[in-house]
């Protein structure tokens, strides 16, 4: 997928205060310091589009970035952070679960893990969140550049293990790096059979023609098309919302 043009659209602070439905929205969500905002920027192959701090919890609002005026790439407030007052944290929260929960144009959720860490509690309770409200997401462990690969590998393996049992359907896995720009075509594959499989829905399906090449882009992997086509067949088996775990709706996990 080529990116011709990226641009910060708005930020909200609740979903009634979000643009239009028109755009297909990819939203990215992680633990503060996950390497969020860098991520973004590599998607997009522009530096400076989202505001990188190492400050956790600097993103307070949703912010919407529109992508070659077709889709949208949405940054969620990240979770797991103690420098906001708690009357602060629930309002994040609140805007958060109502965007995942009630967001109609929302086609996919890229929840992001630290690849250096163990499984960490806040992250299992958020990816379990998701499964148990059947939004469909992909996980992506960020920072692979910092770790020994034995270590980024032993980290995943841990983390589908504990998520197997209670995840129904194991999500697709991806790992990255926006330091190295490593995974940048493999996640932007995803983004692109999703959209493809949006032709039915009036307004959402992307001209090819609007899509021109701006900026070097990273060719998708083989495993990448695979994972790419496993996230199509969970996401399409019973509805547009389907990763399931086996328990209902479970407590917010903020």
């Amino acid at each position: 997928m080529n990116i011709s043009s990226a641009i910060f659209h708005c930020s909200a602070p609740n979903l009634g205060s979000c643009p239009d439905e028109s755009l297909p929205e990819f939203a990215f969500i992680g633990r503060s310091n996950v390497g969020k905002s860098s991520l973004l920027n590599l998607l997009a192959g522009k530096q400076r589009l989202a505001r990188v701090s190492t400050t956790p919890g600097f993103t307070k609002l949703i912010n919407f970035f529109t992508m070659s005026k077709t889709w949208r790439l949405v940054d969620l407030p990240g979770y797991g952070h103690a420098h906001l007052a708690r009357k602060h944290r629930a309002e994040f929260n609140e805007a958060v679960i109502d965007y995942l929960q009630n967001r109609p144009n929302l086609h996919c959720v890229f929840a992001l893990i630290d690849s250096g860490l163990p499984p960490q509690p806040i992250d299992l309770e958020f990816v379990e969140w998701l499964a148990g409200n059947s939004i469909p997401f992909v996980l992506v462990f960020t920072k692979t550049d910092k770790v020994k690969p034995a270590v980024v590998q032993a980290n995943i393996d841990a983390f589908k293990a504990r998520i197997s049992e209670w995840c129904e359907n194991l999500p697709v896995i991806m790992t990255c790096s926006a330091a190295s720009k490593h995974g940048r075509g493999d996640l932007l594959n995803i983004i692109k059979e999703v959209l493809a499989t949006a032709q039915a829905e009036p307004g959402e399906q992307p001209e090819q023609n609007q899509i021109e090449e701006t900026v070097e882009t990273e060719q998708p992997s083989p495993d990448a098309v695979t994972s790419a086509e496993n996230f199509l067949s969970i996401r399409q088996g019973s509805g547009a919302r389907d990763i399931r775990g086996k328990r209902p709706k479970l407590p917010r996990p903020w």
